[in-house]
Parts: C-alpha cells; structure tokens; sequence
C-alpha cells in the first residue's frame, strides 16, 4: 500500500511544532501576567515577601541552628527586617532631603552650562532647566487628578509593607513545610521534578538579593568616599542615590553616575566632573570584574541582554515596581530553565 507524500517537508514541520510551542508558552506568560496586574494589590506583597525571605533566609535559619525556635526566630528576622530597613530608609530620605536642594541647584546649573556652550541648539536645555519647577508641578496635579487622596495611597502603601512582612514571617516560619505544600499542589509522578525547580528558582532569587545587596553597598562607599575626598556637594546624598539605584542592574548605575558627574560638572568644574566620571567608571570595572564575579559564582548569572529586556518589559508593565521585580523574576525562570535542562539536556555519550 502506498502512503502518501507528507504535505510538508520534516524541516517544515519541525519550525511549525515549535511555533506552536512558543505561542502556547507566550500565551500562557501574557495570561499570567495579566492576572499579576489585576490582581496586583495581592501578588505585590506575595512578591516582596518572597524577596525578604531569600535575602534574609540565611539569619533565620542560623537563629535556627543556635537553637532558637522556629515562630521565635522568624519574628526576630522580621524585627531586623523593620530596624534594618526603616533605619536605611531614614538615613537615606534624610540625606536625599539635606542636599536634595544642592543637587537639584547643580543639576539646572550644568544644564544651563550645557545650553550657553551648545548655543542656539541648547536653547530647548535652557527652557527645560528653566521651567523645571512647571513641569513638575503640572505633571503632580495631573498624576494626582486621577488619586482619591494623597491617604489613600499612603494607606495602601502601608497595607502592603504590613501584608508583605506578615507573610514573610509566615514564609520563615513554614519553610520546612514549603516542600511538602508544593508537591500536595501537583501529581505525585512530578514531584520531584517541581520540588527541584522551585529550590532552583528560589535559590537563584536569594543569590540575586543578597549579591545585589553587597554590591550596592560597596558601589555607594567607594563612590561617596570618592565625592566626599573631592570636595562634590551633596555626597552623602548621591550615594544613598547610588545603593538605591543599584538594585535595577545597569540602568541604575548610570543614572546614578550621570547624575554625579553632572552635579561636579555644574560646582567644581569641568576637570573634577572627570575625576567623579573616572571614579564612577573605575567602581563600574571593579564590580563587573571582581565583586559580580566574586558574589555570583554560585548563582544563576544572566547575560545583559536578557536583563536589560526584562528591566524594559518590567517597566512598561509596572512602572519603577515592574523594573526593580524584574531581574529577580528573570533569575527565577533562568534557575528552572537551568534545572530543566540540567535533568533533559542532551548528554555528552548522547552525541550531539
């Protein structure tokens, strides 16, 4: 019996097969985060949670091995988590507020310098430095329009910060249990397989936070030291600004940096804008070459392509919340795609 001759060549239907798995996978991604935006008010604090737990898991589970029981030793880390963050936030609003005026001042100041050397084609700089102040007052009023009230915000804001620490307590003191949770959730044939995805993700996530923590903390030392040792008005304030923006890999640091060099450019002159712009550069290569290295050796490391998309798309669906979730949520799925492809890659007596 003759069979008849396939519609389509193998090539063909193998580039078929696999557009159809990438529509499939983008749909289901484009549904989950559509369900992510509705329902943001409840995945928020889930997601900030989850980020304290990795960064402070390691405290809660040495208080654990000291022999601190186990509810105990999750309301103690929560406690750090608020004297720990409530202080840095101070520090760091209070010094953003003492020399918030120089830095705004330097920074008008550089772009009307900018704007008298680049002459007729800086005259839109020397507007826009000029009617600063409008824009953002108008700006506000229409940002504010669509707000019930300036409480309101301030009360949800908090309703989250509260939700988000209750459940990382609840995340500390149920981590043991957290195995057994998940594998309940899924069929017994797969357990194994989603226990070690979720420990791969998780593990990626608490690398992430704590190397990005060490890393913002050095980058703000080295370049204050550097402002102060220069004589740059406003150090402790842009260096707050520096361990701020680190959390949003490259994009962060460039901003911070622009805005040092310029605030040197607009006070101190153009040949110590270049020593702050070679200190930021010389803190840049130490931290791509020695402190990521050094702190990431053990986790999940991301091409910067792949995170500069995530930051953008982090961005466009979530504002400033959407780009710093990003990296983390691109380590996690990183992590379980290393897992997937640790457990069905091709193996070296495969062939290739």
């Amino acid at each position: 019996m003759q069979t008849s001759p396939a519609l389509l060549p193998e090539p063909a239907r193998r580039i078929a097969a696999w557009c159809v798995v990438l529509l499939l996978a983008a749909g289901v991604a484009a549904v989950g985060i559509w369900l992510c935006a509705v329902f943001r008010t409840a995945v928020t604090p889930v997601l900030l949670a989850i980020l304290g737990t990795a960064l402070l898991g390691p405290l809660h589970r040495r208080l654990v091995r000291l022999g601190v029981r186990t509810s105990l030793a999750a309301a103690l880390t929560v406690v750090a988590v608020l004297a720990v963050v409530g202080g840095a936030t101070y520090i760091v609003v209070a010094a953003l507020i003492e020399t918030g005026d120089q830095i705004v001042a330097s920074l008008r100041q550089a772009a009307t310098d900018i704007a008298e050397h680049l002459g007729a084609a800086g005259t839109s700089l020397d507007d826009l430095a000029k009617n600063a102040k409008s824009l953002l007052e108008k700006f506000g009023g229409t940002a504010a329009s669509g707000v019930i009230s300036g409480i309101s915000v301030v009360g949800e804001m908090l309703a989250t910060a509260v939700l988000a620490l209750l459940l990382m307590f609840f995340f500390l003191r149920d981590s043991d249990r957290a195995a057994g949770a998940l594998r309940s959730l899924v069929p017994r044939t797969t357990g194994d397989l989603v226990e070690a995805m979720a420990r791969r993700a998780f593990e990626a996530v608490e690398g992430f936070m704590r190397g990005t923590t060490l890393v913002a903390l050095v980058d703000a030392v080295l370049i204050g030291v550097g402002l102060v040792v220069l004589d740059v008005p406003g150090a402790v304030g842009l260096a707050a600004l520096v361990f701020v923006t680190a959390y949003i890999p490259y994009l962060g640091a460039f901003l911070s940096g622009a805005i040092a060099v310029l605030v040197a450019l607009a006070d101190r002159g153009f040949v110590i804008a270049l020593w702050v712009l070679g200190i930021v550069l010389a803190v840049q290569v130490i931290e791509g070459n020695v402190l990521q290295p050094m702190v990431q050796s053990r986790t999940v490391q991301m091409h910067p392509a792949a995170v500069m998309l995530a930051i953008t798309a982090g961005a466009s669906v979530a504002g400033v919340l959407g780009m710093l979730l990003a990296v983390p949520l691109t380590a996690a799925a990183t992590g379980v795609l290393g897992e997937l492809r640790t457990r069905y890659g091709a193996r070296p007596e495969d062939g290739p």
